[in-house]
């Protein structure tokens, strides 16, 4: 089951997107998002923009995400 992470458990955004740019140059990341989920791969990050792709090469996976709905990035 998956449960959202609670607002008191939540990082600043700043260090969210420190640890962005930081992951970008990694080969994978971890991402929890603030709904629970969690996912692997590689990824891209527009910083201008608030957005980003992770890619998962080995199964086949690929998905938009946005700086707001992160909760953690773990490299």
């Amino acid at each position: 089951m998956v449960r959202p992470v609670p607002e008191s458990e939540l990082p600043d955004p700043h260090e969210i997107l420190h640890r962005l740019r930081e992951a970008r140059t990694r080969l994978t990341v971890r991402l929890r998002f603030k709904d629970g989920r969690e996912e692997h791969g590689a990824i891209t990050y527009v910083e201008r923009l608030g957005r980003g792709r992770l890619i998962d090469v080995e199964r086949e996976f690929a998905m938009d995400f946005h700086l707001h709905d992160l909760a953690d990035v773990e490299y």
